[in-house]
């Protein structure tokens, strides 16, 4: 079904696979003679490296500067951004800036909060120029592959899901930051990723759908990190296969295997899609070259696909359906022993008690946002269910089209009359069930979705409050299935259906009576709307000569996301509000945190004051004594106090800055890990001027409650140092340990130098 190669490939002609073994050059040599190009005259024939290439502003295409075509933001995002850009001397948007409003449209949580955002961004698209689209009308995602995509382009987006390869657009999820660089004619600084070909043969059978292969490939790639910052390339006989929609909703799902970003070969079918948008011009076809090298190569049959499930809690925990329910015990047992890590032991859990006479119940269906709520998707799941009901027992299902004209199109084609007959709710674009503002099941029950994510608690419940809900993802269709099965388990491949495959139209009349587009026209004298949650940044100190760390929080979790690190759901209620989204920092993993990171930085606060951090930090007496033994140069002048936490692998999931900002705001100056689970999240911590630190792997060198001490942090930082010296504050001395520091940029060192992105712009 999948095979992953354990070498670089060469790809003849977009469909010939030559391995890099030792026979490679020669083989390509018989082939093609003379005109046979080296393996670095290969590389650069791939379609990434030719996107890369034009848009690269350093002139070096090992170490890039990227400028990106447009930029997107959602309203759990765009407040902050745009509350950095302008404490950064903001004046204009230099390019298509798109800010929707697709997370907290239904919310009611804190009152006026929600549409006091949405006035704000309206103001900021009128009075900097940019793209407002209003609640309910199309998630993100799905507005910017209507109508932002085209051939050859980049977006940048403060949503990880940020993804529009199949449409020939290289797009990218970052935190907050990266966009406020580009508002700043600033660049996105990365060296040269890797490209890793995804082969695609074969043909989907019936009832398999574009969540399927997604599941299938995650589960093959997450583990072991074969595309983690990497960039996928869909080529391959099997593409042709696909239509447009079904790619879309492999290429979305490509954001859960820790890869850069996708790009995809286009063809006629990508050609009818920007035509059905009345954006012909925005197509380009995009090939590879003759004769392409790729870093790795993943090879999937999509003949041998079959309905897949990602069982609780993360989308790579991967079985088919038939899998599944043929070994439901030993299954379910497995996932029990795996929540034991993610749920720490909170709750009682088990999902045993779902299988009724030897099948799988499952309480509700979600097909929703990015990922699921595409046309092609709902109308398959409608005919699956034409003429069958989902009962009146405890299983619910509702559905969110993507988009007000996907929504429009299933009303005029008679699909959501179907669908709402079966006892199905349909509702608007929203994007809260896939990350726990919408359709909380109750305790204890089990739903599955055709979603982006799984994590713990991503569906809306609280482990802090003893609850716990468990999210599977699935396919749309298998869904559909389910549903028709009255919520007991069931693959889509087991139905007997005709799917009817009904043509889209898309009505352009819906954006251009409602959605506001300046058109790149700044209206200076437009005053921003502003909240009473609305608040601008905290003020930020720079790095210090010498650094005090207290360890506030010790995660072993094999991966931790940025829903622990800071909840989704309602928390974001407080997105524009920094010191109150703080607050709720950690507090599903760690509720004791903010407490203690609070507490140490009232040692900074002092010294920011020009006072004794003694007199705010007693405990610190003893650490200051002992530093001082060593180093008796340190001072209050020199010297700064915050607070870190150590995490194995931390920074999974979401793009939101605020997984990094809310441990700044608290006092945090670094993160220990044994390595970083994305680019994104390392990112963060860095534009938010937090040290990411690394620690190898093995008996940790500290606990929770030590302090530590990294003496000439600031030179270490200027002198490029990759040995971060470090010693743990014992009462019988200090001990060394050896953090590292990875990789920085020129721009990175001087952002955490200056200790924040904000104060990086306001400075130099």
């Amino acid at each position: 079904m999948i095979q992953l190669y354990d070498q670089g490939v060469y790809l003849l002609n977009g469909a010939e696979v030559v391995e890099d073994l030792g026979d490679a050059e020669r083989i390509l040599k018989n082939r093609l003679g003379d005109q046979a190009p080296t393996k670095a005259e290969a590389a650069k024939n791939t379609i990434a490296y030719r996107i890369l290439e034009s848009h690269n502003t350093s002139g070096n295409m090992d170490k890039l500067k990227i400028r990106f075509d447009k930029l997107t933001s959602h309203d759990i995002t765009f407040v902050g951004i745009i509350q950095t850009a302008r404490a950064s001397g903001l004046e204009k948007f230099p390019m298509p800036y798109v800010l929707t409003n697709c997370h907290n449209s239904l919310c009611a949580v804190g009152g006026t909060i929600n549409e006091d955002d949405h006035m704000f961004g309206l103001t900021c698209a009128k009075k900097y120029g940019g793209v407002y689209v209003p609640p309910h009308q199309a998630v993100i995602h799905q507005f910017a592959r209507e109508m932002l995509a085209g051939g050859g382009k980049m977006i940048l987006g403060s949503d990880s899901h940020t993804r529009y390869g199949a449409l020939g657009t290289m797009a990218m999820g970052e935190g907050g930051p990266e966009l406020v660089k580009q508002l700043l004619n600033q660049t996105y600084d990365i060296n040269m990723p890797e490209v890793i070909a995804i082969y695609l043969d074969g043909e989907p059978v019936k009832g398999v759908g574009p969540q399927d292969v997604a599941l299938a490939i995650i589960g093959a790639v997450f583990a072991n990190g074969y595309v983690k910052n990497k960039v996928m390339e869909f080529v391959g006989p099997g593409v042709e296969k696909l239509s447009a929609d079904f790619r879309i909703g492999i290429d979305v799902m490509t954001t859960e295997t820790t890869c850069l970003s996708s790009i995809w070969q286009t063809d006629e079918k990508i050609r009818e899609f920007y035509e059905i948008h009345g954006r012909s011009g925005d197509y380009r076809e995009l090939t590879p070259g003759q004769v392409a090298y790729y870093d790795g190569m993943v090879y999937v049959n999509l003949s041998e696909i079959r309905p897949m499930i990602a069982m609780p809690f993360h989308p790579s925990n991967t079985y088919t359906i038939e899998e599944l329910n043929a070994n439901l015990e030993d299954i379910l047992n497995d996932v029990e022993k795996k929540a034991l890590v993610s749920l720490d032991g909170a709750v009682d859990y088990t999902l045993k008690d779902k299988i009724v006479n030897g099948k799988l119940y499952v309480e509700q269906g979600i097909i929703a946002g990015c990922a699921g709520g595409g046309f092609e998707n709902i109308c398959a799941a409608a005919d699956i269910l034409k003429g069958k009901y989902i009962g009146a027992d405890a299983f619910t299902l509702s559905v969110y089209p993507a988009s007000t004209p996907i929504y429009v199109e299933l009303a005029r084609n008679g699909r959501l009359a179907d669908l709402m007959e079966t006892g199905a709710i349909v509702k608007t674009a929203f994007c809260g069930p896939c990350f726990g503002a919408g359709d909380t099941p109750a305790n204890n029950a089990f739903s599955i979705r055709h979603s982006t994510r799984n994590f713990p608690n991503r569906e809306g419940s609280k482990l802090q409050s003893g609850q716990i809900a468990s999210v599977a993802l699935m396919d749309a269709r298998s869904i559909a299935a389910t549903a028709a099965n009255k919520g007991f388990l069931t693959p889509a491949t087991d139905m007997d259906v005709e799917f009817t495959n009904p043509t889209y139209h898309f009505d352009s009349k819906i954006y251009a009576n409602r959605v506001f587009d300046s058109k790149g026209v700044a209206d200076p004298s437009v005053e921003i709307q502003f909240g009473p949650n609305i608040k601008d940044w905290p003020a930020m100190p720079a790095l210090p000569e010498n650094l005090i760390l207290k360890v506030v929080s010790e995660i072993h979790d094999p991966v931790t996301t940025t829903d622990e690190l800071i909840p989704s759901g309602e928390t974001s209620s407080y997105r524009s509000n920094p010191l109150g989204l703080a607050e709720f920092a950690l507090s599903r993993k760690d509720p004791a945190y903010v407490g203690r990171a609070k507490e140490v930085q009232k040692a900074q606060k002092a010294i920011e004051e020009g006072r004794c951090p003694l007199e705010a930090l007693p405990e610190m007496r003893p650490v200051y004594q002992t530093i001082k033994e060593a180093y008796p140069g340190v001072d209050r002048t020199n010297v700064g106090v915050g607070s870190t936490i150590f995490a194995v692998k931390p920074g999974d999931g979401s793009a939101r800055e605020q997984a990094a900002s809310c441990q700044k705001v608290l006092g945090g100056w670094a993160n220990i890990a044994n390595e970083y689970a994305t680019k994104r999240y390392r990112s963060n911590l860095i534009n938010w001027g937090m040290l990411p630190l690394l620690i190898d792997e093995g008996e940790l060198p500290f606990k929770n409650g030590d302090y530590l001490f990294i003496p000439d942090v600031k030179q270490a930082i200027l002198d490029k140092a990759t040995d971060i010296k470090t010693f743990v504050v014992e009462e019988k001395g200090l001990r060394e340990i050896h953090l590292k520091m990875g990789e920085l940029t020129d721009d990175e060192r001087s952002i955490i130098l200056k200790g924040c992105l904000i104060n990086y712009n306001r400075i130099s």
